[in-house]
This record gives structure tokens, sequence and C-alpha cells, in this order.
């Protein structure tokens, strides 16, 4: 592809969920025909999960992959081009910036939105694959509610963890907190605080073997205790929070981003980052929160910043 004007974008989004969907809304309706790649999971982590009762304006809640088809058509509905792709390389040395496809074909853009997600780390087990969204979980914000009295567990041993156990006591009667070894590595401030909440239970040295059900519903956890005996813990749901994986390993070498792969913003909470004309939005640079609205903001932002950056360029 040449460098003819006629052939670089304005603006190429990577990614398809809240916060890519988001921005293609905004940048398409300042006319700057935004380009969105979805990617190797178009819609992103919303598609995996199954009713959301927490996104402003559906009081009676929508389905994940249901709330990303109305944004998608949002978007295009104002000229957001969207289309399947994944980009394999990126060359943000010069300008335009250059995207190498999987097909072997070249985009290149003017600006780029960075909003591939992250994926909740697994236990690698094919029971937890089974019961996913059956009981078990990655988001104890997104789903404790649908606990409400029941027993639940949380497995993970950092601050994470520690903070959605004492979370989950909101809804939950029971609340098990499974580490893998003999102590957390979580702040000791909030050590305390699950220590201290009385209707959390720690059990240390626990890894899940297998979770088990009825087929339809999670019933319990076969435990695999440190001193080689095995335990079986009934419960009604079991929360992962044993951390996130960015998927950043295409633009790490061409971009900031911190120990464990996220994207690092320009002052903390702008969208920029330290490349000049590329930002990012979503789960990618989050953290902390990882919610369908807090993505969605983000992607407002990082199509605010976009536009006016463009607008320099003029």
């Amino acid at each position: 592809m040449g460098d003819s004007n006629e052939n670089i974008r304005n603006v190429v989004i990577l990614g398809s969920g809240p916060g890519g969907m988001t921005a293609a809304i905004y940048a398409a309706r300042a006319n700057l025909k935004p380009l969105v790649l979805e990617g190797d999971q178009p819609g992103g982590q919303l598609t995996l999960t199954s009713e959301i009762e927490n996104f402003p304006g559906f009081p009676e809640g929508i389905m994940g992959s249901d709330l990303v088809d109305n944004m998608r058509k949002q978007a295009e509905r104002f000229g957001a081009e969207v289309q399947w792709g994944a980009v394999r390389k990126v060359d943000f040395t010069s300008r335009p910036l250059k995207l190498h496809m999987d097909d072997g074909s070249t985009i290149l853009s003017k600006s780029v939105i960075i909003s591939t997600g992250a994926k909740s780390r697994m236990l690698g087990l094919e029971s937890e694959k089974k019961y996913f969204a059956k009981g078990v979980s990655t988001c104890a914000t997104c789903d404790g509610a649908f606990f409400k009295n029941k027993v639940v567990a949380v497995i993970g041993g950092g601050d994470t963890a520690c903070e959605e156990s004492n979370q989950l006591t909101a809804y939950a009667s029971k609340v098990y907190l499974l580490v893998r070894k003999t102590s957390m590595r979580a702040s000791p401030i909030m050590v305390h605080r699950a220590e201290s909440n009385p209707k959390v239970e720690i059990i240390y040295g626990a890894s899940p073997k297998e979770f088990l059900g009825d087929d339809k519903r999670l019933t319990g956890i076969l435990l695999s205790m440190i001193d080689g005996t095995e335990r079986t813990l009934p419960v009604d749901g079991a929360f992962l929070a044993i951390g996130h994986i960015p998927a950043t390993a295409e633009f790490r070498d061409s971009i900031e981003v911190d120990e464990e792969g996220f994207v690092v913003r320009k002052d903390g909470w702008s969208a920029a980052t330290n490349v000049p004309g590329v930002f990012a939005c979503g789960d990618v640079a989050d953290r902390r929160y990882r919610q369908a609205i807090t993505a969605a903001g983000s992607g407002a932002m990082a199509a605010l910043e976009a536009q006016r950056y463009l607008e320099s360029l003029e």
C-alpha cells in the first residue's frame, strides 16, 4: 500500500469491546471515518458474560453480546467501518503509523486507539470452562449480586482477592478465600480486612483441582491441600482473582507498558501514551476497575483526544 493521502486513515481502533466501540461512536460522529479492527475476539470479554445488570440505561439488564452488538450498530450508523482483522506487528517510529495485519496487509493511519483488552487469568481446568458463567466467574463486581445469601469462594492471594472477598460479603452468606500458599502476597492492610471480616474464612494451602456440579450449575470445589490431602468444599459460586493478562504483545516494543504489560497512559489519567498519536482505552490500560462502563468512558476520552491530536496536525 502506498503512502498517498487517500490510503491513510484518520484513526484506526484496535478492539471492538465497549472501549473500542465507544471510541468508534465518538470518532464517527466527529466525521473521522474510523476503522475498527475487531481482533481475535470480536466484542471482547463482554461476549463471554451472560446478563449484565450494572450498565446504565438497561433497567431489566442486557446480555453482554447484545450490548456489544448495539454499540457496533450505533458506531456504524455514524459511519464507522468495522471489519475483522488482527494486528500482528506495528511500526510507530515514523508517520504515518503502520499496522501490519495477520493477512500480510499493512494499514496506514494518522492515529491509533489501542483497545485490545485484557483476559482474566484462568486455572486451566476443563471443569472451569464447563462451569464458567454457571457459577464460576472472574468478576465479583459484575456477578456478586447473583449470589445473595449463597456460599461462594474467591481464589487468589493478592489485594484483588482480599478486596473481592470483602465485597462479596454484601451479598453472600459466607465467603471462603482460597490461598494456594501458606501466606498471602496481598498488602498487610488488605489481609487484615479479610481476616477481620466475620463472613470471610481464609483457607491456606488450598488449590482447586476440579469444579464440581450437576452440569447446570456449580455445587462445589475439589481442593488439593498443601499437605497432600483432598477436600470437597460445597459452594454456589467461585470467583477467580488471580490476575489479568493485557493483550499488548504486539505493542510492547513500541509503546510504554508497565511490568505486567498494561499500557501506561500519560499523566496517569490521559488516554495518550508516550507515542504521539497513539492512545489507549479500556482494560488494556486499566489495572483497577475493568468494568464495561469504565472502558466505555475511557473510549470516549481516547476518541476526543485523538480528535484534538488530528486537529493539531492541520
